[in-house]
């Protein structure tokens, strides 16, 4: 376990990657937020106001290969983004939530219908309505460029930002941890 300065006189304490990778084995439910996790929280308007955002390829194969070793993924997101549900069809998602004021609640209900407990969960967030989550997950995980508060919560901050394979920098190691414990 590492630990540094937040840059606000708090610390964080986080795992090695390899007793991260340990506890990725028991994983069920990897849970993403959007903006700032599969996007790099940048929005783009065309001159007719319609909304864009930039989603990450090598985290969709990312995603993929997750879903392939088993583990149930699951997208929630306080943006009511039409485009946040075509990119959860395309990855074939069953459990895509747009428009959540409470990212908690929404998870138990996901949790609920797949039987899964939340000790069993890794939740990816980046912003303060993601630290709800972060505090009860099993295994609560943030990205580089989050804030402060997400990143204090989090067991584990990936090296990547979000929206620039910080979701595959964790996808590639839960595959890894699975192929060793087969």
């Amino acid at each position: 376990m590492t630990s540094d300065s937040l840059g606000n006189g708090t610390s964080r304490t986080q795992l090695s990657q390899a007793t991260l990778v340990e506890r990725l084995k028991g994983v069920k439910l990897l849970s993403l937020d959007v903006d700032g996790v599969l996007t790099d929280g940048g929005l783009y308007y065309t001159d007719d106001g319609q909304q864009l955002r930039k989603f990450n390829v090598k985290d969709g194969m990312g995603i993929q290969r997750v879903r392939a070793a088993g583990v149930e993924v699951a997208v929630i997101s306080a943006a009511k983004a039409p485009a946040i549900l075509r990119r959860g069809e395309s990855l074939g998602l069953a459990h895509v939530v747009v428009g959540c004021d409470d990212k908690l609640a929404a998870l138990v209900i996901i949790c609920g219908k797949l039987g899964v407990d939340l000790a069993d969960v890794a939740h990816m967030g980046d912003d303060l309505n993601d630290v709800p989550v972060l505090e009860v997950v099993g295994l609560p995980l943030s990205v580089a460029d989050a804030v402060a508060e997400a990143r204090a919560a989090a067991a584990y901050v990936t090296e990547r930002r979000g929206g620039d394979g910080a979701v595959r920098e964790i996808c590639n190691l839960m595959v890894a941890a699975r192929d060793d414990s087969a």
